[in-house]
């Protein structure tokens, strides 16, 4: 089982940046579609980004123009930038290394996850 760690939360005023880091334990291969998901208190988890192979990358309609997800497999490691922040982007962010296309949507293949990133923004 890979260990996800995520990194570089924080408290930003609106308007602000954050760059989020994803270092997983385990290989990532190129092949791999990964992804970042968000949860804000009392909601669901939902999947705001995710990127196969080197840059075919798609966004929540939220985030998009705003984030951009990146990855780095020599690393093992995924990013997520995020621009132009807003109060309601406040929440705890979670990468995963594991999507498939279930032919209605995107879904994990296991069901771990890393601590996560807790992002506020708030003036």
């Amino acid at each position: 089982q890979v260990q996800l760690v995520e990194s570089g939360g924080g408290l930003v005023q609106p308007g602000g940046s954050l760059r989020l880091s994803c270092a997983a334990s385990g290989s990532i291969f190129s092949s791999n579609v990964v992804g970042w998901y968000r949860q804000a208190p009392g909601k669901q988890r939902d999947l705001v980004a995710i990127i196969a192979g080197d840059s075919d990358a798609n966004y929540a309609s939220s985030v998009k123009g705003r984030f951009t997800i990146s990855r780095d497999n020599a690393k093992n490691t995924v990013y997520l930038q995020m621009n132009s922040l807003k109060p309601e982007d406040t929440a705890v962010y979670f990468c995963v290394v594991d999507l498939f296309w279930d032919g209605r949507g995107w879904s994990r293949r296991y069901d771990y996850w890393g601590q996560g990133a807790q992002v506020t923004v708030s003036s």
